[in-house]
C-alpha cells in the first residue's frame, strides 16, 4: 500500500453498527453512505474497527473492540483466528453459522434465480472441529525468522500464517504442524518445498511433499524417520501429478467407507474427494433419499469423480452411468466398482462441457472405464430416468439442454457455489420444464464462509 493511501486512512478506530453479514462472513456497516466490510464483526453488533483499505465503492476494516456483542458471538477456539485465512467464522456460534448459510442460499436463489423451493431441507451438519481430511498446506522458509512455516495463508495475503496447530484439520495432522515445520527446517531442500498435500481416508495420513529439487539421501532418511515416528505415509511430487510416488515401498491404500451403503471408495492422494468425511456420508445418504433410485431406474451421474455417488446409487438402481472429464478418476471409479462387486455401474471419460455443446462430437472423447465396453458407446443418445449433477464452481450450464433432452424426470444438483446453482436452477425451471422441489445448505466447511448446497428438481 502506498504512503499516500496510508495517510488517507483514519488514524483512530471508528465506531460502527453492523447491519448484516456479507456472503464471505464479513460484517457490513455504512459510514456516511459508504459500505464498510468489517472482518470479525457479526450482524447486530456495535464495534470499533480500524479501516485498513479504502476503495472507491467500499472500505475494508478489522474489529479492534466489540462494544455491543451479538448473542451469536463465541470465543474463537483457534489462537490464530483473525490472522490465518483458513477460517472466517470461528467467532460465530456453529448453529448460527449454518442458519446463516441457509439464509444466504435462500437469498441467492431468489435474488439471482427468482426461485424459492417448494420445501426447505434441514441443513446437513457434522463435527465442527478436526473435520478436514484433505488439504493443501503452504510451506515457506522465512530467512528473517530463521525457520519454516507450514499452514494456510494469512487472510488477504500470500504469506504463510505462523501456525503451531490447526483446529479444523484432522488431529493427526492439525497437531503436527510445528513438528512438520521443524522436519523441513532440517532438510537441505527446505527452500525448495512450496507445499504439502494432505490426504486421509479411514486409515493413515498421506503427506505429498512437492519438491522443486530432488531430496538428498540424508533428506530421505530424515523424512523416513519422521514417517516412522508419526505413522504418516510420505510421498514425493517432483513435477505434475503423474510424478507423485511413495518415498519408500508400495503405495498406501487410501480409502474411505460409506457404511450405510456398504461401499468402500479408494482414491489417490491428489484425487478430488470431499474434505469432510462425516458430512460426505450424510450427503450420500441424503442423495439416495432425494433421488430415490428404484430397481428399474437408469441413472446418470455427471461429474462422477471416483464414484462417491455412483456406486451407492448402483446399489439401488438398475444401472448407473458415470461421466467424468479426468481419465485417472474414471479408472479409479471403475476399480472401485470392481472392488465392491458392483457390475451395473459404467464409467466414461468425456469433457462434459465440450460434449454438450456440439452434438456432432458425440462419442469422440469417450473412453470407457469398465473393461469390455465399446469405444463407440454413446451415452449421449440414451434416455435416463434420473440424474445427479456434482459440478465444479463453474456449474453445469453447458449440459442442461442435453440433460433435459435425455428425458430425466428428476435431477439432483449438488453445488459448491450458490451463484452458479441459482443461475442453472433458473434455466432448469424457466426454460427446461422443471420445478424446484427442495433445497438446503450443507456445512461441508464449518467456520468458513464456503457454502455447499443440494437442490432437487422435478419434471413439471
Amino acid at each position: 500500500m502506498s504512503k499516500k493511501r496510508n495517510r488517507s486512512l483514519p488514524r483512530e478506530p471508528i465506531a460502527v453498527a453492523i447491519e448484516s453479514l456479507a456472503h464471505d462472513g464479513r460484517g457490513v456497516a455504512r459510514v456516511e453512505g459508504k459500505t464498510v466490510f468489517v472482518h470479525g464483526a457479526l450482524a447486530g453488533e456495535r464495534v470499533r474497527c480500524r479501516v485498513t483499505r479504502r476503495l472507491r465503492r467500499h472500505d475494508e476494516a478489522v474489529v479492534t473492540e466489540v462494544l455491543e456483542a451479538s448473542p451469536q458471538r463465541v470465543e474463537p477456539r483457534c489462537a490464530h483466528f483473525g490472522v490465518c485465512g483458513g477460517c472466517a467464522l470461528q467467532h460465530m456460534d456453529p448453529a448460527a453459522q449454518i442458519d446463516n448459510k441457509q439464509a444466504i442460499l435462500a437469498d441467492v436463489l431468489q435474488r439471482l434465480g427468482g426461485l424459492t423451493p417448494a420445501r426447505w431441507l434441514a441443513p446437513l451438519t457434522g463435527a465442527h472441529w478436526g473435520y478436514r481430511r484433505k488439504a493443501r498446506l503452504g510451506v515457506r522458509w522465512v530467512a528473517k525468522k530463521g525457520r519454516v512455516l507450514v499452514g494456510f495463508r494469512e487472510r488477504g495475503s500470500s504469506f504463510i500464517a505462523d501456525l503451531d496447530r490447526c483446529e479444523v484439520l484432522a488431529p493427526a495432522v492439525g497437531e503436527q504442524l510445528e513438528p512438520l515445520a521443524r522436519l523441513i527446517e532440517g532438510l537441505s531442500i527446505r527452500e525448495r518445498i512450496p507445499q504439502i498435500e494432505v490426504a486421509q481416508g479411514d486409515g493413515p495420513v498421506v503427506l505429498v511433499f512437492r519438491v522443486l529439487d530432488p531430496p538428498t539421501a540424508g533428506d530421505c532418511d530424515q523424512l523416513l524417520s519422521f514417517a516412522a515416528a508419526t505413522g504418516f505415509q510420505v510421498y514425493l511430487q517432483e513435477g505434475g501429478v503423474e510424478t507423485v510416488r511413495p518415498l519408500l515401498g508400495q503405495a498406501t491404500d487410501l480409502a474411505y467407507s460409506l457404511p450405510q451403503q456398504e461401499v468402500t471408495i479408494g482414491f489417490e492422494p491428489t484425487d478430488f474427494t470431499q474434505v469432510n468425511l462425516q458430512l460426505n456420508r450424510k450427503m450420500v445418504t441424503q442423495v439416495l433419499d432425494l433421488l430415490d433410485p428404484q430397481s428399474d431406474d437408469s441413472v446418470l451421474d455427471l461429474f462422477c469423480g471416483v464414484g462417491n455417488f455412483t456406486l451407492p446409487l448402483a446399489r439401488r438402481a438398475r444401472e448407473v452411468v458415470g461421466i467424468e472429464g479426468d481419465a485417472g478418476l474414471v479408472a479409479r471409479a471403475a476399480a472401485n466398482a470392481a472392488r465392491n462387486g458392483i457390475e451395473n455401474a459404467t464409467f466414461y471419460t468425456a469433457d462434459l462441457y465440450a460434449a454438450a455443446q456440439a452434438e456432432q462430437k458425440a462419442g469422440a472423447g469417450d473412453r470407457p472405464g469398465a473393461a469390455g465396453e465399446s469405444q463407440q458407446a454413446d451415452w449421449r443418445a440414451r434416455a435416463f430416468d434420473k440424474a445427479l449433477l456434482d459440478p465444479p464452481r463453474s456449474g453445469a450450464w453447458e449440459v442442461l439442454d442435453w440433460l433435459a433432452a435425455s428425458g430425466v424426470r428428476r435431477v439432483l444438483y449438488v453445488s459448491c457455489y450458490p451463484a452458479t446453482l441459482a443461475r442453472d436452477a433458473a434455466k432448469l425451471v424457466g426454460e427446461l420444464g422443471f420445478r424446484l422441489e427442495a433445497a438446503g445448505a450443507m456445512d461441508m466447511f464449518p467456520h468458513t464462509a464456503h457454502l455447499e448446497a443440494m437442490a432437487l428438481f422435478e419434471r413439471a
